[in-house]
């Protein structure tokens, strides 16, 4: 079982980051939960979401030690990472996560999502490439499954669908 928080400011992708980890899981025939949390968030606060991939049934949406974290921010990084369980992974866009600690047990890899896409002309993509490293990192999916999600997700807008493979695709190769 994988279990995923993702968390940033309101407008940063957290909601559609998770959608995409849960169509992915879907896509694999995966049991699959996708519980967001969000409210005065929405206006630039922090929100996150919570997803959970099993080849068994999932008995709550619920998670208190997740196995990886995608963080968006310092307010997310700072919430949860004494959360994660020993063992886990957390990826972290270090252009907006300037301090990091990095718990016993617990990888902690930070790329600078945020300035990468800038960089790369996908501005408002971090999310996305931090979705491609935590792949790279942990395979939660198969590739063709993550393609899969992205077209889903990224295919409501035709035009942002290369955008959103590139993105990936750095945060692979990171």
């Amino acid at each position: 079982m994988t279990e995923i928080i993702c968390s940033g400011f309101g407008g940063q992708g957290v909601l559609v980051a998770g959608m995409i980890l849960a169509d992915a899981g879907m896509e694999d025939g995966k049991n699959v939960t996708w519980y967001p949390s969000y409210g005065s968030e929405m206006r630039g606060g922090t929100a996150n979401c919570s997803v959970t991939l099993s080849d068994e049934p999932i008995g709550s949406p619920l998670i208190t030690r997740p196995s990886a974290l995608i963080a968006l921010n310092q307010p997310s990084f700072d919430k949860f990472i004494d959360n994660v369980e020993e063992g886990g992974i957390v990826v972290v866009d270090t252009a907006m996560v300037p301090s990091l600690t990095e718990p016993e047990g617990v990888t902690v890899i930070g790329i600078p999502a945020t300035k990468m896409c800038e960089e790369a002309g996908l501005k408002g993509l971090g999310n996305i490439v931090l979705i491609g490293k935590l792949w790279a990192e942990t395979g939660f999916c198969s590739e063709e499954a993550l393609d899969g999600a992205i077209a889903k997700v990224a295919g409501k807008k035709p035009e942002k669908l290369e955008q959103n493979r590139q993105a990936i695709k750095l945060g692979i190769n990171a």
